[in-house]
């Protein structure tokens, strides 16, 4: 299983994070929380996938984190623990 990718992310979909952090009011110990996420190297599916941190849900497919929903969205594909 592929691992999250942390480096050459595509600048349209970090732009796209960044409005999503705001747009969602995503604050910065949530931002922390999936720093201290990535540093555990979580694998993930080749598919959608999705996990939820304290107070957002990360969601991505493949090695790419796609977006944040909040914790009152739904997210979509496998969840990783």
């Amino acid at each position: 299983m592929p691992q999250v990718r942390r480096k050459n992310i595509p600048p349209a979909l970090l732009r796209h994070f960044l409005d999503r952090i705001q747009g969602r009011k995503i604050s910065a110990t949530a931002i922390g929380q999936l720093a201290d996420w990535l540093d555990e190297r979580p694998e993930v599916p080749a598919g959608p996938w999705f996990t939820g941190l304290q107070t957002m849900m990360v969601c991505g497919e493949g090695d790419l984190i796609r977006t944040f929903l909040l914790p009152t969205q739904l997210p979509h594909g496998t969840e990783i623990l």
